[in-house]
Formats: C-alpha cells, structure tokens, sequence
C-alpha cells in the first residue's frame, strides 16, 4: 500500500524519501505531479482556498498549474552546452595516455598532456576522458575494478578448505603453516622467500625463488616433507595465487590437508609471520648474499640448520627445536610400583 500526501514531519526523512522518488522514472514522476494536483483539487472542493489546498498539499499553486497541464517532467539539459573545443590531436594523446594508464584520472594525465606541448586544462582532459569513456573506447575506472583479470582469483578451489574456527595443532607437524616474503638483495633483484614454520617445534624450513608461482609452491613442499622431522598432516595458507593450482593438486597427491585462512585474517598466520621476521633480520640483513637464487639457496641452508639445531627459543625454555623434539621422543621413565 502506498501513502501519499504526509506532510514532510511526519514522515521521518522526508526529505531523502522525496529525493529518492524523484530519481525514479519519469513515467513514476508523472504520477506522483499528477496525484498531487488530485489532492489539490479534492482539498479545494472541500472547502479550502485554492492557496490552503497547496500548502497541504506542500507544493506551491504556481508548480500545481504547470503540472496539470503538463505533468511530464521536462529535461534538465542546458539549451545551450558547452561546445568540444579539444582538437583531434589533443583527443588522440589523452586517448593514448589512458590506453597506456588506464587507472589515472584527470589530474594524473593532464601534466602528462601539458608536458607534450598542449595547453589544455584538468577538467577538459575530465571531459576528454568521459567523451570516450560514453564512446566505448576506452574503460572506465569502475569497470576495470571489477574485471575478472584472472580466472584463478574466481575459481573454486578444488581441494583446499577454509580453516576451521578452532581449528589447532597439538603434535608437531599437526598444522603447519606456510606464507612468502619479498626481500630485496639488490637495488635491481628481488626475490620471494617460501617459509614453513611448524607453531609446535618451532621447526622451519626456507627456501628462495625468483617469483612466487604455484609452481615454485609445490617445489617447496618438497622440501618442506623432506626436511621437516616428523610427518606433515595439514597445512595452514593464506589465499596467495602461489598456493593454488599446481601447490594444490601436490598436496592433494601427497595426502596433506590444505587449510585456507578466512580473507584479512593476517594475524591466523602470526607464527610465520614471526619467523619472517627472523630470517629477513638475522639472515638477509645480516650476511653479504650472492644476487642469485641457485648461489643464494645453499647459504640459505645453512642458517635453516642453524636456526633448528643451534638458535634458542624463547618459547622452548631456551631449547632448541631439535632439543624439544629429542626430549619429546626420548622415552618416559615408567612410574614406580613402590610409590
């Protein structure tokens, strides 16, 4: 049921409501001018003066002749409109700029234009950039935001899980978690640096590749089974593209878990995420390392040996995690019949 004809302090926010109402279509225009000029007139031939049914109304008396005789909404386009006073070229060179940055506005691409010899303002460059935008030649911000760049961000992960809530490790290698880091050894290289870290044992494992694919992932698992002591059950992700794909279908065909952490949950991985903090400052800030990754691997090795069998841990008694994991399978001496 609809209601019509409240004054505006009844209703709370009137004033939105009406605005509302009014963006609809002009069919839904039409219709509310001319259910006004209908309660104008019941109003007057109730009694009122032609003045008192337009203030109950709430429209004024002028707007409610005007409306019937015509309750069309007219168009609010100026009669006269700023004429396309950009040349040919001056359009060819936004068109290119945007083409070549298709997120920059405006403001980013109007110096680019001025530096190439026009002179030409921001809002023109605005209006340049909408004229090609409504033309379809180029995209606009809103719709390259929302295009499926990759089809492995939308697809659905085939064997992975969402982490359970609750969900934790009580033997080692019970969960273990894996995350990357971008480290910097040159101004000119960068690598990504693969870390598992089991939050038991305070076990890790490291290794470094030049990019973080889902390839180079499933190499690491490798390493991690091989050189993790104990059996690996389950493993703990965040959603990277590097943990899709070919890393999945490893753990799949190996028979480890794969837990993915909800979206903007870093802090569920808070325990690799303090091992990275160990081995960006106790290894990558500390040594003169090769730039390369096949000379940089077996001195990575090495501060993994050292880091597990000679670093202590503050979370271990100031045992090292070979020494937890020595006393936890040393066997217990059976308590005495006598006591």
């Amino acid at each position: 049921m609809q209601v019509r004809g409240l004054p505006r302090q009844i209703i709370r926010n009137a004033a939105a409501a009406s605005r509302l109402l009014a963006a609809k279509t002009p069919d839904i225009e039409a219709e509310r001018r001319r259910d006004a000029v209908a309660r104008w007139r019941r109003a007057m031939a109730n009694g009122l003066t032609g003045d008192e049914a337009a203030q109950a109304v709430g429209v004024p008396r002028s707007t409610l002749y005007r409306w019937e005789k015509d309750a069309t909404p007219k168009s609010r386009r100026p009669h006269h409109v700023r004429p396309k006073n950009w040349t040919p070229a001056l359009r060819r060179a936004v068109e290119r700029l945007r083409q070549d940055f298709p997120m920059w506005g405006r403001a980013k691409l109007g110096p680019l234009v001025r530096a190439e010899g026009f002179k030409v303002s921001d809002p023109t460059v605005g209006r340049i950039i909408a004229s090609l935008v409504a033309r379809g030649v180029v995209e606009s911000v809103p719709a390259l935001r929302r295009r499926p760049y990759a089809r492995r961000w939308t697809t659905k992960r085939r064997f992975a899980q969402r982490l359970p809530r609750g969900l934790a490790a009580h033997a080692p290698g019970g969960l273990v978690q894996l995350d990357t880091v971008f480290v910097n050894l040159t101004p000119t290289k960068a690598i990504k640096h693969f870390t598992a870290y089991d939050p038991i044992a305070k076990w890790t494992v490291g290794k470094a590749f030049n990019r973080a694919t889902a390839q180079a992932a499933a190499a690491f698992l490798d390493k991690v089974l091989a050189d993790m002591p104990f059996p690996v059950k389950a493993i703990q992700v965040d959603g990277g593209s590097e943990f899709r794909a070919e890393f999945e279908a490893a753990c799949q065909a190996k028979g480890v878990a794969l837990y993915v952490l909800p979206p903007r949950r870093p802090q569920m991985n808070g325990a690799v995420e303090r091992c990275n903090g160990a081995w960006r400052y106790e290894f990558y800030e500390t040594y003169q390392l090769p730039a390369s990754v096949n000379e940089l691997n077996p001195i990575l090795e090495s501060y993994q040996h050292l880091y597990n069998h000679h670093r202590p841990h503050g979370a271990l008694a100031g045992k090292t995690p070979a020494q937890y994991l020595a006393a936890q399978s040393a066997p217990r001496p059976q308590p005495s019949q006598m006591s």
